[in-house]
């Protein structure tokens, strides 16, 4: 190679290597000055999130944390979170932080006492109460963005969440595509009255068959779960959005009557009595599936699978993957 022709390969890759570093950047914890304040359906203040502004370039992402969780973390949530470290992953590949948006749409978990957590299970956190924030958050996106479609990553009732919005607002055309990771699509295990399930008790998050978030998710047959996915889960991805399931395939403590990590067992039986198996609840029909073991390992504090596969590099890399596919590319 001739002096000249070295010294344009090294501009070249430098120009590269600068793109790539103004690219990248840090997924904060607050959302741009600028746009516009919404109001938390059920907590009665503005919602917490992540967002910034700048150029968009690519389909902007939402990111849907599960119940009992915050966008990142908080004073009251000091150790998860996770969700913003998928946010951060797209953001050290490629992305710009102004087209990661995450919504907090449970508040900074300051409202749950040490002594009473049955706030976990009551309506504020279901999925009907928290449609109005999602559907006002996607708007406002759409609006600062100046973008016409967005792509969705939930975990766990963030799946719900999102299909369930998509459902009521007929939303297929603005959802480009979703990555449902370890959702509650055909109900959890821990709503059954069943004395072996300690969930029910109020410093367990109150998880009684009466509950609001057991009336949604207590049984695959719930009034909800049978209209989110019609009959024999006709509904379950409809339109042009294209989905990819993440889930556990070995255990999951709101799915699987197995330890999972640090927390015990709960007999499989759903909110009605009967004895359900909840452990496919994460698969969704028509969707492409990614099924993973032992991602307990990565979660540090209680070395849950549910919790860990959020924080997990494989997750992380196969949501990119799927968000950057081109039509007709293999499955991650």
């Amino acid at each position: 190679m001739t002096l000249g022709l070295f010294r344009r390969a090294a501009l070249a890759l430098a120009l590269v290597t600068t793109a790539a570093a103004q690219a990248a950047g840090t997924v904060g914890t607050t959302l741009p000055a600028d746009f516009p304040v919404i109001e938390d359906a059920s907590l009665a203040k503005p919602v917490i999130g992540f967002g910034a502004a700048g150029p968009v370039t690519r389909v902007p992402v939402i990111f849907l944390h599960g119940n009992n969780d915050t966008p990142f973390p908080t004073l009251c949530n000091g150790f998860y979170g996770h969700i913003q470290k998928v946010a951060q992953h797209l953001a050290d590949n490629g992305y710009s932080p102004s087209e990661l948006w995450g919504l907090g749409y449970q508040g900074d978990r300051c409202d749950i006492t040490p002594t009473d957590q049955s706030q976990r299970a009551r309506i504020a956190h279901t999925n009907q109460a928290n449609v109005p924030d999602l559907r006002r958050f996607v708007r406002e996106v759409l609006k600062y963005t100046g973008a016409k479609q967005v792509d969705i990553v939930g975990h766990s009732l963030g799946v719900t969440l999102a299909r369930e919005w998509i459902r009521q607002d007929l939303a297929y055309l603005k959802v480009r595509r979703l990555v449902a990771i370890d959702g509650p699509n055909h109900g959890i295990i821990n709503c059954s009255p069943d004395s072996a399930n300690y969930f029910q008790l109020p410093s367990q998050g109150g998880f009684t068959p009466s509950s609001e978030v057991c009336r949604e998710l207590g049984s695959p047959d719930t009034p909800f779960l049978r209209l989110l996915n019609g009959p024999g889960g006709a509904f379950e991805t409809l339109g042009p959005t294209k989905v990819l399931v993440i889930r556990n395939a070995d255990k999951s403590f709101v799915y699987f009557p197995s330890q999972d990590g640090l927390i015990p067992p709960v007999p499989a039986i759903d909110s009605n009595g009967r004895p359900t198996d909840f452990s496919r609840s994460a698969s969704l029909k028509g969707a492409r599936e990614l099924a993973l073991t032992g991602q307990g390992a990565f979660d540090p504090i209680l070395g849950t699978t549910h919790l860990g596969i959020l924080n997990s590099p494989v997750t992380w890399q196969a949501t990119l993957e799927f968000l950057n596919e081109r039509s007709g590319h293999p499955q991650p």
